[in-house]
């Protein structure tokens, strides 16, 4: 009897949080709650939240959160550096005294900064550091895409060509990671959210 409660009680759980979470990815949620603050954070002045603008701004999330959870695979979250960066930016904020320590606000504030960085330090690694140092496999980006730039010199264009060839490797390293991890995003719970 005991063990049925148990199991009847964890499926609750579970089904409640997954309804409190607008996507999961390797089964860590995306808190509704968070996904909200920083949607309303990121599109200040928009009263309506239509399930278009918020679906399209999810998937957006999506592979930012991808990207974290692959920075983290990677251990970036673990290096010295990085740690001293978010204490500091911690400290800082305390000192202000803006937001209330215990307050949602102040933990949507710090997870959002440590994920920003983390984000950040592994795209330097994945994308825009590999367009700046490999000039050989830019050079090989421009000539198999040459008929995209008018017949101009690699040299001329060279600042394009390397947005271009970020932007290509950044889809590229999107799609693997949305094969490599799991995604559910529950459309119930986005849709509730707009009636916010």
């Amino acid at each position: 009897m005991r063990k049925a409660c148990l199991v009847l009680f964890l499926t609750v759980s579970g089904s409640l949080l997954y309804a409190q979470s607008v996507a999961t990815i390797n089964g860590n949620p995306i808190s509704s709650n968070e996904f909200l603050w920083v949607y309303k954070k990121n599109h200040v002045g928009e009263t309506n939240l239509n399930y278009k603008d918020l679906a399209a701004y999810l998937n957006l999330y999506v592979n930012f959160k991808l990207k974290v959870a692959e920075a983290k695979s990677l251990g970036l979250d673990a290096e010295e550096e990085y740690k001293k960066e978010i204490a500091g930016y911690e400290d800082a904020l305390k000192s202000q005294k803006k937001v209330a320590l215990d307050s949602p606000e102040y933990a949507y504030i710090m997870n959002e900064y440590r994920e920003g960085v983390l984000m950040f330090n592994v795209c330097e690694q994945k994308i825009w550091g590999k367009a700046q140092e490999d000039d050989d496999k830019l050079k090989t980006y421009f000539a198999s895409n040459e008929k995209k730039y008018d017949g101009k010199q690699f040299e001329e264009i060279r600042g394009q060509v390397v947005g271009d060839y970020q932007q290509q490797l950044e889809t590229d390293w999107i799609n693997s990671l949305r094969s490599k991890y799991k995604i559910k995003i529950n459309q119930a719970e986005l849709k509730k959210l707009t009636k916010q």
